[in-house]
């Protein structure tokens, strides 16, 4: 039961909740036959009944009856907020039972995040009793954020429940104790860094390291109860002092010691042998350290925390890491030397435990802490920092990763005006490739036109100075966001050169503030005024998944049936998730088409693979020839959809390399209110074959042509039209 109880957690969250002076924790105020503030989950097939003619005080009182078996529940919830102290919670009630006999009653309370729960399982109350008081007492700590509780029951019968009561450390709950907020360092970390100090930045490398490893592994923090962030504060004047290596790793282990004994963890399991990324803590035992510092970080990795973490969690039902409880300190737009090296501390440590794809950058991470340390500490003022930040973000190659929040002084130089044109690198050259409204295109310019200096520089030496900044799987994708930066100023103009046919010219074009230009986004945005799917010629289908809607798809599925071949666009975001529901159409057999890896808050760094993932088929498949169009801007759930329909039986992906970013998104805050992201599971082919920085390798690469461009022609789905109208379809019989 506590584990059903648990799966209805986030129900439990998306109660309301109320100030604790106008609690209706006896049902008294009813509105439309309904108490006020209670909700339910569990079997809906029990009925729940808010009783006038019974109850133990007052008028009301709730019951609950079902014939269920001993699997089958239901719930009756209450939500408060924890914004008290205190440490010991109990809930008072009363219950009335009625032939309750193949399941149990009771009382439960639970306090989040995950601190602790109680439902009397062990203390069954079975048959017809009449009411009787029974209390549940639970532990709570400075981190709980919310209280739940209510009446279950459990099979059988019926149950009434009323007379609730709250009390904190045995006193009422509005007499409870206030926080305990650690609240030290608010106003600013007090702490100043020296880099020219003999071995300062090797020592700050290897506190980085204990730090983020005692985050994650330590069952006493893990637990929450240490502000970890201000722990780094509190350490750090003594540690910047030490003479020798001996002094530093004294302060160290006293450090750990102060955190409380760490228990013998019978639970803690090993090293999957077939794990995907293994932890590296090879720097605990390759001699730098002294024995006892060794010693003592070797024990707390055996038992290390287990279970429900403060600070780390993974996103039930997907598997990506949900970073919880990091203070984004927004009111710091430019940290001091201790915010900002935290910020470094904090990045590093995500990204070394719980980044899938920490493997394949091109820089050992473990030289990042090192490299990263000067950088962060020498940042003069917001700008700096935010470049410090981007360029050690930049270095996941991850196009999920970018930089946003704090003071935005980046974008506050690149500026908001731009050209009336929009641009992109086509055979590797910037090309004028649209016009957002042709009205304004009178400066001599035309489509096709190729851009090879920005005020007096060249272009290839722009992207070659700020390639570092770019954080990118790829460089397609790379310059993909290049494009669309290159042209940006804070002017009123900006110079251009162009070249046409061998001939060049210098020219002033004007520029304008974004949200002046009309169309500026439709690159990026659906339409909801065009339809998704059309019949082209030579009896051929095209479907576009930028404004695609699920309702499409029967439709698609009906009119597209007897075509020779379907081209799916997908060089944009998908509107809608199609794997499942169009993927199926293509497919005469349940195929597999991906798999996962996932890390794990158990044992912080490694990350093992999850089963196969199946397209289903739906018996009626399509007999016809399957194109599906990628490119550059074909990024996460595109490329993910891509790899389902190639799962297809006569699917074919052309194009060109997508922008390799796949999997769910976790997001990251750092001090000054910075805020990142990464991808935050590892996404593969059913063999194995990664697609992160690799991206959807097209079957046949089609690159767009400066001459198809100024002829207006799309090449990609000329060359779709062409191997379909080639196409010899052997017809598929379908299968279950």
């Amino acid at each position: 039961m506590k584990k059903l109880i648990f799966t209805f957690y986030v129900l439990l969250l998306c109660n309301s909740t109320y100030a604790q002076d106008s609690l209706n924790i006896d049902f008294e105020i009813l509105k439309e036959k309904e108490a006020v503030g209670w909700s339910s989950f569990g079997n809906k097939e029990y009925n729940i009944v808010y009783d006038t003619a019974i109850s133990q005080n007052g008028v009301t009182s709730a019951s609950i009856e079902g014939n269920g078996n001993t699997d089958e529940f239901r719930v009756l919830t209450y939500t408060i907020p924890a914004d008290f102290g205190g440490k010991k919670i109990k809930l008072t009630g009363y219950l009335k039972t009625e032939n309750i006999v193949n399941g149990w009653a009771g009382l439960w309370m639970r306090i989040d995040p995950d601190i602790s729960i109680d439902n009397m399982e062990s203390r069954k109350v079975q048959g017809t009793t009449d009411w009787k008081k029974y209390e549940v007492e639970l532990e709570t700590n400075n981190n709980a954020t919310s209280i739940s509780f209510g009446g279950l029951i459990v099979g059988t019968g019926k149950i009434w429940v009323d007379n609730f009561n709250i009390t904190v450390d045995g006193k009422p709950l509005d007499q409870a104790p206030e926080k305990e907020l650690d609240k030290e360092f608010d106003k600013g970390s007090k702490i100043s860094i020296d880099l020219s100090q003999k071995n300062q930045i090797e020592n700050l490398t290897l506190l980085g390291r204990i730090w983020g490893f005692l985050k994650y592994y330590h069952p006493e923090v893990g637990k929450g109860n240490f502000n970890w962030d201000y722990e780094l504060f509190r350490i750090l004047p003594d540690y910047q002092k030490a003479k020798s290596n001996t002094d530093r790793d004294k302060i160290l282990s006293n450090w750990i010691d102060n955190l409380g004994t760490v228990k013998i963890c019978k639970k803690c399991k090993p090293l999957d042998e077939n794990a995907v990324l293994k932890p590296n803590l090879s720097w605990i035992t390759d001699g730098n350290l002294s024995k006892d510092l060794s010693g003592k970080l070797q024990f707390i990795t055996q038992n290390r925390h287990q279970g429900n973490h403060y600070y780390i969690d993974m996103v039930r039902g997907v598997g990506n890491p949900e970073f919880k409880n990091e203070n984004p300190y927004a009111n710091m737009p430019y940290p001091d030397d201790g915010f900002r090296l935290l910020s470094v501390y904090k990045y590093w440590n995500m990204i070394n435990y719980f980044f899938p794809y920490k493997h394949i950058m091109d820089k050992d991470w473990n030289e990042s802490l090192k490299e990263n340390i000067p950088p962060f500490i020498n940042a003069k003022n917001e700008l700096e920092y935010e470049l410090a930040a981007l360029k050690m973000i930049a270095d996941i190659k991850d196009t999920h990763a970018n930089l946003w929040g704090g003071q935005d002084k980046i974008n506050e130089i690149l500026g908001d005006n731009y050209p009336n044109f929009h641009v992109s690198f086509i055979e590797n050259k910037l090309v004028i490739d649209n016009f957002y409204n042709e009205d304004n295109a009178k400066n001599g310019l035309k489509i096709g036109d190729i851009i090879t200096r920005i005020n007096g520089k060249k272009v290839e030496d722009i992207v070659r100075d700020n390639h570092d900044f770019y954080p990118a799987s790829n460089q397609p994708t790379r310059l993909r966001d290049f494009s669309f930066n290159l042209l940006r100023t804070t002017s009123d103009s900006i110079s251009i050169e162009i070249e046409n046919n061998g001939n060049k010219l210098i020219k002033a074009i004007p520029v304008y503030n974004k949200k002046d230009i009309a169309g500026f986004y439709k690159w990026y945005t659906k339409d909801e005024n065009i339809s998704s799917f059309k019949l082209l010629k030579n009896n051929i289908g095209y479907v576009s998944l930028k404004n695609i809607k699920n309702k499409d798809v029967d439709k698609i599925k009906k009119e597209f049936k007897d075509t020779k071949g379907i081209i799916i666009d997908i060089r944009n975001y998908p509107s809608a998730f199609m794997p499942f529901t169009l993927g199926s159409f293509f497919t005469s057999s349940k195929t597999p088409f991906v798999k996962f890896t996932t890390g794990n808050i158990d044992y912080p760094g490694e990350f093992t693979f999850g089963d196969n993932l199946y397209i289903p088929s739906k018996r009626k498949t399509y007999q016809g020839k399957v194109i599906v169009l990628v490119n550059e801007i074909s990024q996460s759930a595109a490329e993910y959809t891509a790899m389902a329909f190639r799962a297809g039986d006569n699917v074919s992906i052309i194009g060109s390399t997508t922008a390799g970013a796949d999997g769910n998104v976790s997001t990251i805050y750092l001090p000054g209110g910075l805020r990142t992201m990464i991808s935050g599971i590892g996404v593969y082919y059913p063999d194995g074959t990664p697609t992160q920085r690799v991206g959807i390798v097209p079957d046949i690469e089609v690159k767009p042509t400066i001459k198809g461009l100024i002829e207006g022609r799309d090449e990609l789905i000329e060359k779709a039209i062409e191997i379909i109208d080639d196409a010899k379809i052997i017809p598929i019989n379908a299968k279950d």
